[in-house]
Parts: structure tokens; sequence; C-alpha cells
């Protein structure tokens, strides 16, 4: 028994040996190259269907007010306050960033320093240090991954560990 096709280029109706199918072979009437279909071709056929567009572009708004939702969700997460920030934050220093506030500020300084903006970064440095261990344990919580910032999500991760190794650095200092 051979394996009866019609050629995809020139429709010319081709009779190929049993052995040659799923291979390539010349086309007797145009000499173009044409695959040969298996054996059974009913049997290893897959059924597609057309996509349906208006079913994408739905699944698209629902993945992007998904991602609107979660960045609303992370940007409203609050640290909880420790009983011993006093000891932590010099006298003349008022540490004044709430857990959202701190959260949000650490972030900005990662995405500046990862952007090269070197003097923004610094301004927004000099707001976090003095929130001591709070700032430290958001900077470990991001580090773990506890924290997930879309903003941040470009940056290297080895690039994004050595910002958060400075800054935790100069928390210590001060």
């Amino acid at each position: 028994m051979s394996i009866s096709f019609h050629c995809e280029h020139c429709g010319k109706r081709i009779e190929a040996p049993d052995n040659a199918g799923a291979r390539w072979g010349t086309c007797p009437g145009c000499h173009k190259k044409v695959y040969v279909p298996s054996e059974k071709p009913d049997e290893d056929e897959l059924k597609l269907a057309p996509t349906d567009e208006e079913e994408e572009r739905r699944r698209n708004a629902l993945l992007a007010e998904t991602v609107s939702i979660r960045e609303d969700i992370l940007s409203e997460t609050e640290v909880p306050e420790e009983q011993d920030e006093a000891s932590e934050a010099p006298a003349n220093v008022k540490t004044t960033l709430s857990g959202s506030d701190l959260a949000e500020s650490i972030t900005t300084y990662l995405r500046l320093m990862a952007d090269g903006k070197l003097d923004q970064a610094e301004k927004s440095a000099s707001s976090i240090a003095p929130c001591g261990s709070r700032a430290i344990k958001i900077l470990d919580s991001i580090a773990l991954g506890e924290i997930l910032e879309p903003k941040l999500a470009d940056i290297p991760p080895q690039v994004l560990s050595g910002l958060i190794r400075n800054l935790r650095n100069r928390i210590n200092q001060t």
C-alpha cells in the first residue's frame, strides 16, 4: 500500500511508498520540496480551532486589572510599628514615615539607584536611614521575595541584592 497525497504547490496527486511517511521529498510535477504525510493522517491529525479575539481581549483586560489591583494592595501593605522606635532614631531626628510610606520610599530609592539617578536616590535614602530596623525588615522582605514590588521586577536579582546590601549598610551606620 502506498501513501497518496496532493502537492501543496502545484496540486498534483502524488503516490509515495509506505516507508516515506513523515519525510521530505520532491514533487515529480513541480520539483519543489514537499512533506510526505504519515500513513494514517486521520489518527495523528490535531483538531484546531480559531482563536476568539474577543476572548483574548477580555483575558488581557482581566490580567491588566489583576496587576493594577496587586499594585494597589502592595502599596497599602503596612509594616507593623515597633515599640522601641525612639531608641533607634537619634533624639533630634523624628521618624515620620509610616509603614506603607517607608516601603514606598525604599522601593523608590532602589528604582532610582538602578536607573542611575544618584542625587534623587540620596535624598530618598536620607529619609529612610532614620527608620532603622523597620527599614531593614522591609529590605529583608524584598530581598527574600516576600514583598513583590512590580517597580523592581526588571532589575537583575544580583543588582537588586547589591542595592539592598548598600542601603542596609547605610542604615546600620546611622
